[in-house]
């Protein structure tokens, strides 16, 4: 007899990454949406502010409660940095798994987050304990995990295109950059003029230059996962457009010989959600609205130059796509269920 579907909590549903959790939770066989907060929308019928989910979602929102999040399942916070760490530990202890989209539990260390965060954490005991969730590479701790730190969407684009040579010892770790762009979504659902039509339309910049509040997190992933010390640059830019994120990704080879190609193609050959180009550069637009990211890996003739190329959609596999991922982990469904949306074209 089949189990009955979990039941699922959103909190601040009302933002493009909560949108895309509703979006893809209402098609997901395995879930039932129970309850999505939001202090400013409590009353609002879900389809009203979202008509795309007419006829698919017919909750409203509701002010944020303890006892009717606490009946749930697992718990999404789709939320700004700071919410999930004050709410978390009452959930867990009430037994319910807690996924938080946002950065509070990424970064291992207190002080470094409350550095790049300008607060005090308010749960530390939790850091350790808190899985990061890239399924690449911590498939078995999320399947176990409680609590789960999303990745950000540069992170996500950034440590999948590194990965494969920093696990095979290829590169020099003291010397990586990161040129990565992304579409306007990833600033949230907000009125600001910098994200305004005419402000970002014809444009494209870097921002964040002397220093952005991902790279730590890049920084803590790639360090695990290095022969020695990691120095990475990492300037991240504004696309006018809404959706994706492109990373250009430079190391120095230390095997010259290192057929970069085949080091890809065998190390994503099981991940269903990494596809590997080995003949084309990847683009945008083919991950638009899916979980996948697509990387190629390249050298200029002889050089000791290796060029990565990563996109994802900043929204689903950089948030609400890999967070849907890790839930299906962490309740033994297929890790691909109700993720299997293919992009969209044009």
């Amino acid at each position: 007899m089949n189990a009955p579907p979990i039941r699922v909590g959103i909190v601040g549903g009302t933002g493009y990454t909560g949108a895309e959790l509703l979006r893809i939770l209402a098609r997901h066989p395995r879930a039932t949406l129970s309850v999505i907060t939001s202090r400013t929308e409590a009353g609002l019928p879900v389809a009203k502010l979202f008509p795309h989910l007419r006829g698919q979602v017919d909750l409203a929102f509701t002010a944020p409660d303890e006892d009717a999040l606490a009946a749930c399942d697992v718990v999404f916070f789709a939320t700004p940095n700071g919410t999930a760490m004050r709410a978390a530990p009452q959930l867990l202890a009430a037994g319910v798994r807690v996924i938080d989209l946002a950065a509070d539990f990424r970064l291992k260390d207190a002080a470094i987050w409350e550095q790049w965060y300008g607060m005090p954490h308010q749960c530390p005991e939790l850091l350790a304990e808190a899985v990061y969730g890239l399924p690449e590479i911590n498939r078995a701790a999320i399947q176990q995990a409680r609590l789960i730190a999303n990745p950000g969407c540069y992170p996500t684009a950034v440590t999948l295109g590194f990965l494969p040579l920093l696990d095979a010892q290829v590169i020099d770790p003291t010397w990586l950059i990161a040129d990565a762009k992304s579409g306007a979504s990833g600033a949230g659902r907000k009125a600001e003029t910098g994200l305004l039509l005419a402000e970002i339309g014809e444009s494209f910049k870097a921002y964040a230059v002397t220093g952005h509040r991902h790279a730590p997190e890049i920084a803590q992933t790639l360090s695990q996962r290095a022969s020695g010390a990691v120095h990475l640059t990492f300037v991240p830019h504004l696309l006018p457009m809404i959706r994706g994120i492109e990373a250009t990704l430079y190391a120095r080879l230390t095997q010259v010989d290192c057929d970069v190609n085949r080091l890809f193609t065998e190390y994503y050959a099981n991940e269903y959600f990494v596809d590997v180009l080995t003949d084309d550069n990847p683009d945008t637009r083919s991950v638009r609205g899916s979980n996948w990211c697509r990387l190629a890996a390249v050298r200029q003739g002889n050089d000791h130059i290796v060029i990565v190329q990563a996109v994802i959609d900043n929204l689903v596999k950089g948030a609400a796509g890999q967070a849907i991922q890790n839930m299906n982990l962490m309740f033994g469904f297929n890790e691909a269920l109700g993720l299997d949306t293919l992009a969209l074209l044009p």
